[in-house]
């Protein structure tokens, strides 16, 4: 049977919008697919104290619920101590947390305490005497084609230790 190239033209533009709501479909049983891992802080250090800044050591344990490994690319994170903004930011951290299991980082943060509200230097220097309240938001960058970022938000208490 031959068509006319009207007819052809109409069957090309129809498989090309099947193949792209099949390809969205795809992504979006992807994203459903993909369980949110389990993440919180393990460590908050202070590694260098001076009058410019202060360079502190954010460390976190991932637990991955998945059945299979979660290789991540970078890092987005947001943490709060007893209510109040402490760092965020985004970092490229590549690391592969293995399936349903569990893996840590670690993450190097520049911050300006003097600049900060006096509450949040109280909590700061208060912190090694008692658990501080935190909480943690964000999201995982994935190293696998078509997979969206994998968010994560939790909450506990963690105290802070001076390395120096």
């Amino acid at each position: 049977m031959q068509y006319s190239g009207e007819t052809a033209a109409r069957w090309g533009q129809t498989a090309t919008v099947l193949a792209v709501a099949w390809c969205l479909g795809a992504c979006a049983g992807i994203d459903t697919a993909i369980d949110s891992p389990r993440v919180t802080l393990s460590q908050i250090e202070l590694q260098s104290l001076d009058l410019d800044g202060q360079t502190v050591l954010i460390g976190f344990d991932v637990t991955n619920p998945n059945p299979f490994p979660l290789p991540v690319r970078s890092l987005r994170y947001g943490v709060k101590l007893d209510g109040y903004r402490f760092a965020s930011g985004e970092t490229e951290a590549r690391f592969t947390v293995p399936a349903q299991s569990d893996a840590g980082f670690a993450i190097s943060v520049e911050l300006d305490l003097l600049r900060t509200a006096p509450k949040l230097i109280h909590i700061v220097r208060s912190g090694a005497h008692r658990e501080v309240p935190y909480s943690l938001e964000g999201e995982f960058a994935v190293d696998v084609p078509l997979v969206p970022s994998v968010a994560f938000t939790s909450g506990g208490t963690i105290r802070l230790f001076a390395d120096r």
